[in-house]
């Protein structure tokens, strides 16, 4: 007999190993507009980031895009990561100077299980510039860094 909360062919939901796991979030402006990639933004991220750190919510790495950013990020238990996620939005469109709204509602989180690599998926999301054309290599971007060491 099935059990009802477990559909066919979709395994039972699995919870992290830590009660502090590290996720990889990533969100995107309305529209994929390109509003995202420029000093203020930065300065204004580094600054949330700075200030949420003391709140229980460490972004590691991170990748300002112009229209999309992307970051890891480990949070207290008690913190949901949607609410990091829409007080960050907030604090960033306080620096965009075009019409609302700035945001694709909701965002992607994946999170970094134990098997998984947190070096190797940064390893991707740094080469982003570089895919997208905008740099010939990725520490020629100036929109990217590390706020906390996230090591798994």
């Amino acid at each position: 007999m099935q059990d009802k909360n477990n559909h066919i062919g979709r395994p039972p939901r699995i919870t992290p190993f830590t009660d502090q796991p590290l996720y990889y979030i990533t969100f995107n402006t309305h529209n994929r507009l390109s509003l995202l990639a420029n000093e203020d933004i930065h300065a204004r991220f580094i600054n949330f980031a700075s200030k949420a750190e003391t709140k229980g919510a460490a972004i590691g790495r991170y990748v300002i895009m112009p229209d999309h950013i992307h970051l890891f990020l480990r949070c207290h238990h008690s913190l949901r990561i949607g609410d990091t996620i829409r007080l960050l939005k907030r604090s960033l469109s306080a620096s965009i100077k075009h019409t609302l709204p700035h945001w694709q509602p909701g965002f992607f989180d994946h999170i970094i299980r134990q098997g998984e690599s947190y070096h190797e998926k940064w390893l991707y999301v740094e080469q982003n510039p570089v895919r997208a054309e905008l740099v010939e290599t990725a520490d020629a971007w100036p929109f990217q860094g590390q706020v906390v060491d996230l090591r798994m």
